[in-house]
């Protein structure tokens, strides 16, 4: 019988909670779950629990939300006492400090939804998608003082279907990760993997997500900002102005046909509304004007009325 295998997990969003989930359900020691603290949500600003703490409380799984580690002796006692074989971090949203990477004799192993050393940082789905990658994929690494830069472990790939957006294949990306994980901690225990160094030459960045990236700039091909729609899903989204006022995208695709217009310039024709792009065009699906409700296409142009020459910008 194989002695027990005691982990940490770090994490905090749903993409982390796969992970969580597998690994206790594998029959892993989750001794403790560190999360971020709880933040007020919604209109009402009534205070929310991460989705990992909800896991870990559905699990019976004791959990602590230091609002610092770095310095935190408090915390670091509690990890030392409990002598982990691994911690696990899964989306923590905090720099995993020197003390905690040296603690535990297999490391500090992350999950990271990109095949390193392509997008490094915080939204790897989210950029790979608004690049316009057709394969992606997962990669468990062994955290060193870099960002997303230690050594890797294992890699899964995985094909971007034409329509995925970052809500559709995040969700895929987790649960592949998640028995990735759980084979190579196993793996590691073993001593049957060898950690292969990253090429930093390849490297690129997948910096957070800003407000401004879901301006629509139709100086891009019709291509580009279908993709970077599909990426910025939920947020930031992909929006516009016309007539001075706020118009969010909410699905487009690339229309056939190029009429030499100027960016931005709508193409009204029937039922369809269509805008010009620096060299192609971009149909619009359904969009949300401002202060109102998601409409298709058909509604906002009975009720708008744009007309052949206006644009948008």
């Amino acid at each position: 019988m194989n002695p027990p295998f005691h982990v940490v997990f770090c994490g905090t969003p749903r993409f982390a909670v796969p992970t969580l989930e597998t690994l206790a359900r594998a029959g892993f020691e989750v001794n403790l779950v560190v999360t971020q603290p709880d933040k007020p949500k919604g209109r009402g600003m009534e205070v929310a629990f991460s989705p990992v703490k909800q896991s870990a409380l559905a699990l019976n799984l004791p959990v602590v939300q230091p609002e610092k580690i770095k310095n935190n002796l408090e915390f670091r006692a509690q990890l030392e006492s409990l002598r982990p074989d691994a911690i696990v971090v899964v989306g923590y949203g905090r720099i995993v400090p020197q003390w905690m990477i040296d603690l535990p004799p297999l490391g500090n192993i992350n999950l990271h939804a990109s095949l390193l050393p392509k997008y490094r940082g915080a939204a790897p789905i989210q950029w790979a998608i608004a690049s316009g990658e057709t394969i992606t994929g997962v990669t468990i690494m062994r955290i060193d003082a870099g960002l997303d830069t230690g050594n890797i472990l294992q890699q899964h790939e995985m094909e971007i279907d034409h329509e995925d957006t970052a809500e559709t294949l995040a969700p895929k990306l987790a649960s592949v990760g998640a028995e990735l994980m759980v084979d190579t901690l196993l793996s590691c225990r073993n001593g049957t993997i060898q950690p292969q160094a990253q090429d930093h030459a390849l490297a690129s960045l997948a910096p957070i997500l800003r407000k401004e990236d879901g301006q629509i700039d139709f100086q891009r091909s019709a291509t580009e900002t279908y993709n970077r729609l599909r990426g910025f899903q939920p947020w930031p989204g992909a929006f516009t102005r016309f007539r001075e006022r706020q118009l969010v995208v909410c699905s487009a695709r690339v229309a056939d046909g190029n009429f030499s217009l100027p960016p931005g310039e709508l193409i009204i024709g029937g039922s369809r509304l269509r805008v010009a792009c620096c060299d192609s065009v971009l149909e619009l699906l359904e969009v949300q004007p401002e202060g109102k409700k998601r409409m298709l296409a058909r509604g906002f142009i009975n009720g708008y009325r744009p007309h052949a020459g206006e644009r948008l910008g």
